[in-house]
């Protein structure tokens, strides 16, 4: 039978690499014919460097007001913090700078200021499985200074810490207008978190590739980032002042969105993660350098061939992927087991049990028929 398939194209009109953030912004509002811009930018970026109030200096009048300071996994009242400001700034554009939980919050925003929401209790409207949310009126400039790419996609995590859930809210139109890769904006980045979201990137493209949902048009941007990332990650580590390398790895980092962008679910390494980083405030990049390697063995008897592929893409053909996996993310440092972070097997059966309610543990490409498997999983993360 002829293939067949569908790849969704985002209504995003344009990312802009290489090139200086400020100047980059202040074109991109103009562009966009913004007159009140709100910056919702990273604590640590606007405490300790000049870059945020560059960005400012650069909007000039176009500058409405600032929001800083989003705690990590963007908890619903930290959004509706935000959105309460973006409201009463009268925003017509918002730029964020900063890492994965700025940017996811930044879309939360967009859809609580179309949806009239105002209240955690109310943010219950945009879950999935209700009505569809009005679309969002307010668009947004994205400057990342991570590796975890959600500026490329029209999903936004957002933790509810009633019952500690990460959900995700998406609307086609909450993805950013514009993205601004500049690898100076991340040399303030603790080398921890550059690193581990940028295993969140390679994880993006692994589970993409290994996918029983994989397209050809995903593929080939997903094992090219593949190799940028895990070409650029390691030179990172050992200069990190190389902004060649940092800029492979930016670049890497959006092409690893390719699979989610278009359509291609990931697996359940993405799926338990949310669990580990909503329930146990584990960050996101440090759940992918744990639970990838793991999965990926389990699964290999479903995709034996696919991970040939990734093992290749990383310059290892003819090895295995879990292990090339495991090679890359131990030299840089970062965790590799539910034990580093504190995580006994205790917690297995909530964790499991939680992970069949994600939307992507259901979609793994070994299916997982129910927590039982799920704990086998965990077992090899342990």
């Amino acid at each position: 039978m002829t293939r067949n398939g569908r790849v969704v194209f985002s209504q995003m009109e344009e990312v802009v690499f290489g090139r200086p953030a400020a100047q980059a912004v202040a074109e991109q509002a103009a562009h966009l014919g913004a007159t009140r811009v709100l910056v919702m930018a990273s604590a640590t970026l606007a405490r300790d460097t000049d870059q945020v109030a560059r960005i400012r200096d650069a909007l000039g009048h176009r500058f409405a007001a600032q929001y800083q300071g989003m705690p990590a996994h963007s908890p619903r009242g930290a959004v509706l913090d935000a959105t309460r400001m973006a409201r009463e700034a009268t925003a017509d554009l918002v730029v964020t700078v900063g890492g994965g939980s700025l940017t996811d919050a930044a879309k939360a925003v967009q859809l609580c200021l179309s949806n009239d929401i105002d209240s955690t209790e109310a943010m219950d409207r945009l879950r999935p499985g209700g009505p569809p949310p009005q679309a969002p009126r307010l668009r947004q400039v994205a400057v990342p200074t991570t590796l975890s790419a959600g500026e490329f996609s029209a999903f936004a995590g957002v933790t509810d810490e009633r019952r500690r859930v990460k959900e995700v809210f998406h609307h086609p139109g909450t993805i950013p207008a514009a993205v601004v890769l500049d690898p100076a904006m991340t040399l303030a980045t603790p080398e921890w978190l550059f690193l581990s979201t940028g295993i969140r990137a390679v994880d993006h493209c692994v589970e993409g590739i290994c996918s029983a949902e994989a397209q050809p048009y995903a593929d080939a941007q997903a094992l090219h980032g593949l190799g940028l990332l895990a070409s650029g990650l390691p030179r990172v580590k050992a200069d990190p002042t190389d902004l060649d390398a940092r800029m492979d790895c930016q670049l890497g980092s959006w092409l690893s969105m390719a699979p989610l962008a278009t359509g291609v679910p990931m697996g359940a390494s993405h799926g338990i993660g949310y669990v580990l980083g909503a329930a146990f405030d584990i960050p996101h990049g440090h759940t992918s350098c744990i639970m990838l390697p793991a999965v990926m063995r389990w699964n290999r008897a479903a995709n034996a061939e696919r991970q040939a592929g990734v093992a290749a893409a990383m310059g290892h053909p003819g090895g295995e992927a879990a292990e090339a996996l495991h090679a890359l993310i131990a030299g840089l440092g970062m965790p590799r087991s539910l034990d580093a972070v504190g995580i006994g097997r205790d917690a297995f059966p909530r964790i499991a049990e939680r992970a069949m309610a994600t939307p992507w543990v259901p979609r793994n490409p070994r299916p997982i028929e129910g927590p039982a498997q799920v704990m086998e999983i965990l077992e090899l993360a342990a």
